[in-house]
């Protein structure tokens, strides 16, 4: 799927707002993929899967487009 960085808070996870979805979707930093979360700007263009867990969906495989 397709997505960007909507929000990113100093404590290692944000949340990416996706076309077409009211709700946005949460991301660890520990989910992402070929990219540090420093280097996350909001705003940024980003691919990733999207897996059910515990507290509902989440963003996995997080990447810079």
């Amino acid at each position: 799927m397709n997505g960007t960085i909507k929000t990113k808070t100093d404590k290692g996870y944000g949340f990416i707002s996706r076309e077409g979805e009211t709700k946005d979707l949460f991301f660890h930093s520990n989910d992402l993929s070929d990219v540090s979360f420093d280097a996350l700007e909001v705003g940024a263009n980003v691919t990733f899967d999207v897996e059910e867990g515990e507290k509902g969906p989440s963003a996995k495989n997080v990447k810079l487009v």
